[in-house]
């Protein structure tokens, strides 16, 4: 039998609801959220990629949306690993982007190279508002590149596909809050 992480071809939806679930990634109850919002919905994506095999199949999922892009990129710390696992999938060059530029050596906003006019896609883990993947958009730009899609693991529905269609950038969600919400063990 094929393990889940190796099969060919797309994952599907199902799939990816119960590996979040089944890792605990996904919590119901009262939470608050950093952003300081109320949340019956708690979503933490590093519960699943801690898992290589879960990873695996995270990164296969991601992979099989990577079109054209040239370039993946992703910002610390939670998107990380699901570049890294994506850009061993499609043997694309990655750049891990900062929160904040280095305070010695380079000061650059990001680890890796983005060649001026490169396609890049930004993978996230969870999006909410859209702000840290705003944040990435402004980055790539900033250094020459191109970017008009940004996949991410969990889109919570509270606003960044919106956003970020408002600054050119499509979100393509593996799983919505109300796929997890349906499926609710």
């Amino acid at each position: 039998m094929t393990r889940t992480e190796d099969a060919p071809g797309p994952v599907p939806t199902s799939v990816l609801v119960g590996l979040l679930l089944d890792a605990g990634a996904v919590r119901f109850g009262e939470f608050t959220l950093a952003s300081g919002e109320k949340s019956d919905v708690y979503i933490d994506v590093k519960r699943a990629w801690t898992d290589p095999a879960r990873l695996a199949t995270l990164g296969r999922a991601l992979a099989a949306r990577a079109g054209d892009a040239e370039r993946l990129a992703g910002m610390e710390l939670g998107a990380v690993p699901l570049v890294v696992a994506t850009a061993l999938r499609t043997g694309r060059p990655m750049v891990v982007l900062r929160k904040a530029p280095k305070e010695h050596g380079t000061r650059l906003p990001f680890e890796g190279e983005i060649p001026a006019g490169a396609r890049v896609l930004l993978i996230e883990d969870v999006s909410t508002t859209g702000g840290s993947t705003l944040r990435s958009v402004e980055i790539v730009r900033g250094a020459g590149g191109r970017v008009d899609r940004a996949i991410v693991v969990v889109d919570r529905e509270a606003g960044a596909r919106e956003r970020l269609a408002a600054a050119g950038v499509r979100l393509e969600p593996l799983v919505t809050i109300s796929e997890l919400r349906g499926a609710r063990r």
